[in-house]
């Protein structure tokens, strides 16, 4: 009985040690990071970074619509997904056209 509990609490603390030693990894960078980093790089101009920090207001006025009555419908979802992927999208190929800040 003693054996069954020092393994049990051998086991325990084992996961406990692991998991405090877990780091946290974090998802993509948000769009709005990848739009601060493309003009403190260079890559994006004021006027791109404004037209794209306006598309990404308006993503989240509708992730905001679509939750105010409670209940998110899958044409919802769909629509918010294909904002995101677009504004995504425009980050990149704004980035990668070649224009420079001045």
């Amino acid at each position: 009985m003693k054996i069954k509990f020092v393994v049990a609490a051998a086991f325990i603390m084992a996961l406990s040690i692991s998991n405090t030693n877990a780091q946290v990894v974090t998802d993509k960078p948000t769009s709005n990071q990848r739009i601060k980093q493309g003009i403190k790089s260079g890559e994006l101009t004021r006027a791109e970074a404004t037209n794209l920090r306006n598309d990404e207001k308006d993503l989240r006025q509708d992730v905001k619509e679509a939750r105010k009555d409670g209940d998110v419908s899958r044409k919802e979802r769909s629509e918010i997904r294909h904002d995101k992927k677009h504004l995504n999208r425009g980050i990149f190929r704004k980035k990668h056209n070649n224009r420079e800040r001045h």
